[in-house]
């Protein structure tokens, strides 16, 4: 990798630490190219993104971006899983785990804190940011939604009590055909 290059993905890297999510670092020892890009077909799909780096580098961009309390962390073959979506990374990633010993979760980082692995795992059983906004959308409708169903009671009830004659004199009807036709 020449000097141009290095630069680059120290900035490439510079950009993830400061502007993702949370980021995930793994030790990917002993994963196969299939199981990679099995890995990383499972992330697109969550919204999240998984690379292998070089330690380094990693180092000096979170030196750059004030982050280096993670850096400790960056020490054998390492691979990062970052998205947008703080949990989208580690939720993948956990269900990962559980069917492939070889990868491991080392730890993370969530703005500028720290994780460890435990931290991973509790952050991976949060509900996604679009699960969270759903909630909060459907709580923020249900004032409305129980307004405009106590404001409509009247009317219904109005409707149903001018219609019960009619389907009453309907029931008499069918009522006194039933007796003609048991009389028949």
């Amino acid at each position: 990798m020449d000097r141009a290059a290095k630069r680059e993905m120290v900035s490439f890297l510079d950009e993830v630490f400061a502007n993702s999510g949370s980021v995930v670092v793994t030790q990917y020892a002993g994963l196969t190219v299939a199981e990679m890009t099995e890995l990383r077909r499972q992330m697109k799909q969550a919204g999240a993104k998984f690379k292998v780096i070089k330690n380094r580098l990693a180092k000096i961009a979170l030196e750059n971006v004030d982050r280096s309390v993670v850096a400790p962390l960056f020490t054998g073959p390492v691979g990062i899983a970052y998205g947008v979506d703080p949990v989208a990374a580690p939720k993948v990633l956990t269900e990962y785990v559980k069917k492939n010993e070889k990868l491991i979760i080392i730890g993370g980082l969530l703005g500028t804190s720290a994780m460890d692995q435990k931290g991973v795992e509790a952050l991976a059983k949060m509900p996604s940011i679009e699960e969270l906004r759903s909630k909060l959308l459907g709580c923020m409708l249900q004032p409305g939604t129980n307004l405009a169903r106590v404001l409509n009671a009247p009317g219904n009830k109005l409707a149903s009590q001018l219609n019960a004659p009619a389907q009453n004199l309907i029931g008499v009807f069918a009522a006194q055909k039933a007796k003609l036709e048991a009389a028949a």
